[in-house]
């Protein structure tokens, strides 16, 4: 059923998983699904607001589940279990924000609401008329006579994620900002008031935080590692996606020497972890062999696929089950050039590393000026149970007959024997 904006329609189901979905390409910024739990128009602390910082409310009736390709797309979604959502809060509101970008620049944008328990779509409402604004309220649930309802939005900002919540009562990490409004504001005198027996109990609240973060990791050159346990990233699934574009015109050393490093047909990048379990076991996961991996087994970390034409659209992702962390001793994320280039020159990729709880980590390849057809991304290590991420962003040139297998292997010391392998 497709909505109308402004229109809105009964939500029969208990539990209802909300989509929110686009086309992605070259030039698509990255859109982020947040939720905000309000009571007469506002949160009540900045805990009712559920995003990839803060992916689950307290009361557990709302929940960030975290991006998913899907076809010629990317979905974002949030779980709501409207049972238990406490009885003060009046309304849900589905809001979505663009990273390094705005809407006008997003195709396709959609939000979906299913029953959470057999995917039946109860609705759906398409986004048509954005232009510059960098967040918008898609939609939102609203309690109506004891029934749920959704109603279709489409309210945009200018302002950004950070905007938009501070519309709704958030309070954002700002310190400059934050200390001149403590200064400001009086301090609140105490009252006393006298306790009634018979005085219904105040709705729960939930707990205060500290102000909202909505910044999210980059890794570069300087500041090259980051640790996910000390940012409570340790637990669920952590998507890895490398995303690139051709460079219009080569650079470099392609360009000086007029090598022909240029793309030839469809390119084709192949994304790969080396793993090296606490138990000693060392294997690869990669789509040459068909080494696609597994989550709920060793080594706790799968390919979702091959993208064999290079696109944009999606790139290459794989998962990484880190509610086995401990299992894990070292991985090594990496990237080798299959068909359609001899070297990684005039290509830009982007990485980046979502956990289920926790900021998203991203960092950008540096352009690359040798022959190479293999790069090392990203070192996952975990020490003392210290799990930590550090940029590799390491172009390698393999010997002449020495696979990027082969060539990675010797780089990072696994020791490991290979044999030729083919799709």
């Amino acid at each position: 059923m497709s909505m109308l904006k402004g229109t809105n329609v009964p939500v029969p189901a208990q539990a209802v998983r909300i989509e929110l979905g686009w086309r992605s390409g070259a030039g698509v910024p990255d859109v982020d699904a947040s939720a905000l739990l309000l009571v007469s128009g506002k949160v009540r602390t900045d805990a009712d607001f559920v995003f990839y910082n803060q992916p689950a409310h307290a009361s557990g009736a709302v929940r960030h589940d975290g991006k998913t390709p899907a076809g010629d797309g990317v979905t974002d979604t949030l779980s709501v279990d409207l049972a238990r959502v406490e009885a003060a809060v009046e309304t849900v509101v589905v809001a979505a924000s663009a990273d390094s970008g705005n809407f006008g620049q997003v195709p396709g944008l959609y939000v979906r609401v299913l029953d959470a328990t057999n995917g039946t779509e109860i609705t759906r409402f398409d986004s048509q008329d954005a232009s510059d604004e960098t967040a918008f309220v898609l939609g939102e649930l609203y309690r109506r006579q004891g029934a749920w309802k959704f109603r279709a939005v489409g309210q945009g900002y200018d302002s950004g994620l950070q905007g938009l919540a501070t519309d709704f009562g958030i309070s954002v990490d700002e310190p400059q900002q934050q200390a001149s409004a403590t200064a400001a504001a009086p301090a609140p005198a105490p009252v006393l008031a006298p306790v009634a027996a018979a005085t219904p109990a105040a709705p729960p609240v939930p707990p205060p935080s500290a102000p909202v973060s909505f910044s999210k990791i980059t890794l570069t050159k300087e500041s090259p590692a980051v640790s996910l346990t000390k940012r409570g990233g340790t637990t669920g699934m952590m998507r890895v996606n490398l995303n690139w574009e051709v460079r219009k015109q080569f650079k470099g050393w392609a360009a000086k020497l007029g090598r022909a490093v240029a793309m030839h047909g469809d390119l084709d990048l192949d994304l790969c972890a080396l793993y090296e379990l606490t138990d000693g076991r060392k294997g690869v996961v990669q789509a040459l062999g068909n080494a696609f991996g597994s989550l709920q087994q060793p080594p706790y970390i799968q390919l979702d696929g091959d993208d064999r034409t290079g696109s944009v659209r999606t790139g290459e992702n794989l998962t990484i089950n880190l509610d086995h962390q401990d299992k894990l001793r070292r991985v090594v994320i990496f990237v080798a050039v299959y068909e359609g280039a001899r070297s990684f020159a005039d290509l830009h990729a982007t990485v980046t590393l979502t956990p289920q709880n926790g900021a998203p980590i991203d960092f950008s390849l540096d352009e690359c000026t040798v022959p190479s057809t293999v790069a090392a991304l990203a070192l996952i290590t975990n020490e003392g149970g210290d799990l930590t991420v550090r940029r590799e962003a390491r172009y390698l040139v393999p010997e002449r007959g020495v696979s990027p297998q082969r060539t990675i292997d010797h780089a990072y010391g696994w020791g490991m024997n290979w044999s030729p392998g083919r799709k």
